[in-house]
């Protein structure tokens, strides 16, 4: 993101905190209460103010902790095994950093540079939100729910007094409009950052950024379809141990801010990783089925000599006549040109020997050859009847089984009677 739109960004969502948070103190809770300072307005917006303090801390350190990035000289061991390249298996490097990348280590484009431990790239924070300030966007989206949600039940409880069946308290305009611009700009932000806030804790359940979370379902979309057998996330540790592997082992500091444990380069494995797996894995690629050399083949799949396509050789022009016009197309059954029969003479003269070679193939109109053109596939020699009948009783050694039947021919004398009519053949 542009610097100076990544600060619009940021200023933006101060300006929204502040609104929500203190636009409804000042002219819907304090007009409630009287204008004056009680005790129970102070038991009411004490932990509102407190939760907002503690949102706009967390908010902070996310935006200006840096999220790590790789340290100079890295050495790069990998004993483990895991995060190496797909193809090769060697230690992953990125080639815009130039150095090589640590375990769950992403190049962002919008930093230009490394992230150790990559989540995501948040646009309303303008930073990268990676091992070292995971934790405070967790507690930050946190606080956010906690705020947003004890601001909403004021703004109800508000409305709801003032729509008291006993006796009717009207607000005033600026109350009025103060509360439907509160409510407008608080639900949205809660149901948006409420749905986020809770992918991000499914995530810590399962030690895993973002960017893992879609390779593991990307894996479990491959395992399905039977592409590759059933891989592990190596980094799961159970869901306690997830927890304390980003906020800390002290269950009573986990709402502190407090950065992660670790220098983001080396993480602890699960019990029932597998030596010689990598993450994620290697994607399946189908086979192709094997192509023959030569796109023409001819039975067994041999390439078939007497397979020539007619466009080899070229035609010669027809002759056009003196007047350089045809009387009648050469499809008319008028049509006779004497300077065609030349022409002819020469195709004769020059296909004579083609012709003669696919004379086994020709076909039955009018005896011309007719040869593939412009396809790929399989040329089956045609073998009329009598050839199949003759390798038949060649297969089974009996030449003499089947007789050939043909018909006497009529006699002259069979004809001579026919003409005779049969009252005279019966007199006679």
């Amino acid at each position: 993101m542009h610097y100076i739109l990544g600060r619009l960004v940021v200023t933006f969502v101060l300006c929204l905190i502040s609104f929500i948070a203190y636009s409804s103190q000042i002219f819907v809770i304090w007009p409630w209460y009287g204008n004056e300072l009680s005790v129970e307005l102070v038991t009411l917006l004490a932990p509102f103010n407190i939760l907002v303090a503690i949102l706009f801390y967390n908010y902070y350190l996310c935006v200006v902790t840096d999220p790590g990035t790789v340290p100079p000289n890295w050495a790069n061991t990998h004993a483990d095994g895991y995060e190496v390249k797909k193809l090769t298996g060697a230690p992953r490097f990125c080639r815009m950093c130039q150095c090589y990348k640590p375990a769950r280590t992403h190049h962002c484009r919008d930093c230009n540079r490394c992230v150790l431990r990559m989540d995501h790239h948040c646009p309303w924070i303008n930073n990268c939100v990676g091992h070292f300030n995971y934790s405070h966007f967790l507690r930050f989206l946190f606080y956010v729910d906690l705020a947003c949600s004890y601001h909403f039940a004021m703004l109800v409880k508000r409305v709801l007094y003032a729509m008291d069946g006993r006796f009717w308290i009207e607000p005033s305009t600026t109350e009025l409009i103060m509360i439907i611009m509160n409510f407008v700009a608080c639900v949205p932000v809660l149901l948006a950052v409420g749905g986020f806030s809770v992918y991000h804790f499914f995530n810590l359940l399962g030690n895993s950024t973002t960017i893992e979370g879609w390779e593991k379902d990307k894996v479990a979309t491959m395992v399905r379809k039977g592409q590759i057998h059933s891989v592990k996330f190596p980094y799961d540790l159970g869901k306690i141990k997830n927890i304390k592997a980003v906020l800390g082992d002290n269950p009573l500091l986990w709402c502190l801010p407090r950065a992660m444990p670790g220098n983001g380069t080396r993480f602890e494995l699960s019990s029932h990783t597998v030596p010689g797996e990598i993450w994620p894995p290697k994607e399946h690629v189908p086979e192709r089925a094997p192509m023959p050399e030569s796109p023409w083949t001819y039975e067994n799949g041999s390439f078939n000599p007497d397979l020539v396509p007619t466009n080899t050789h070229a035609r010669p022009r027809r002759k056009v006549m003196d007047d350089g016009v045809y009387n009648l197309p050469p499809y008319h059954p008028d049509f006779e040109d004497r300077e065609m029969q030349s022409v002819q003479d020469e195709e004769q003269a020059l296909f004579g020997e083609q012709y003669e070679e696919e004379e086994d193939y020709a076909y039955s109109n009018g005896g011309k050859a007719h040869v593939r053109r412009g396809s790929e596939g399989y040329e089956v020699r045609s073998i009329n009847r009598e050839d199949l009948l003759r390798q038949y009783l060649e297969e089974i050694n009996a030449p003499d089984r089947y007789v050939r039947y043909e018909p006497e021919p009529c006699s002259e004398s069979d004809d001579s009677d026919d003409d005779v009519p049969l009252g005279c053949k019966a007199s006679s």
